[in-house]
């Protein structure tokens, strides 16, 4: 079996990855959202959601590295390693990739300090965690400018899924916040 780098299967390999990183990515920031909340019930305990939203953001990274791998490999686009983490190194859609590139950026930069959070301190990590609120739409419109099936039907309706979650989440976590203000 050869990995043919002419063809359209690193193509699909990109977008198949860019959509579940997309999902991943989703519900990463939906169960870190839940956990900031302090969201727990009789049969969810908080430290499942605060486990499962860690493991998600590695396999956030996972994907990640999939899409970024396929990316650069493609000959098709001639996209450069240094294009997928510096902004506005490429030629090819310059500022979609730029923001691509800044997603994944911050997306390191959260697993890097979550796993030396011991290390940083809760005050420190907490504020280079607030880079979340920043990665999730950074990569949603990466996706909708750049990817090549941002017309299909279905990834228009996973994408709107995507956006109405994470309002929802966010719209009850203010809501959670306000109210405890009082």
């Amino acid at each position: 079996m050869s990995l043919d780098l002419h063809g359209p299967g690193l193509w699909y390999v990109t977008r198949a990855t860019g959509l579940v990183a997309l999902v991943l990515l989703t519900a990463s920031v939906l169960l870190g959202l839940l956990n900031a909340g302090r969201f727990r019930g009789e049969r969810w305990p908080r430290f499942l959601t605060q486990g499962l939203h860690g493991n998600l953001s590695l396999l956030v990274l996972a994907f990640l590295t999939l899409h970024v791998a396929s990316t650069v490999l493609d000959s098709y686009t001639s996209i450069s390693l240094t294009a997928a983490f510096v902004p506005f190194a490429s030629s090819y859609k310059p500022l979609w990739l730029s923001l691509g590139a800044i997603a994944v950026d911050l997306l390191i930069a959260l697993v890097a300090t979550s796993l030396l959070r011991g290390r940083l301190g809760h005050r420190a990590w907490r504020r280079v965690h607030w880079l979340a609120y920043a990665c999730w739409p950074v990569a949603v419109a990466h996706g909708l400018g750049i990817g090549t099936d941002r017309s299909a039907t279905w990834v228009i309706g996973l994408t709107l899924g995507c956006i109405i979650s994470v309002a929802a989440i966010t719209t009850w976590r203010v809501v959670t916040l306000a109210a405890g203000a009082r």
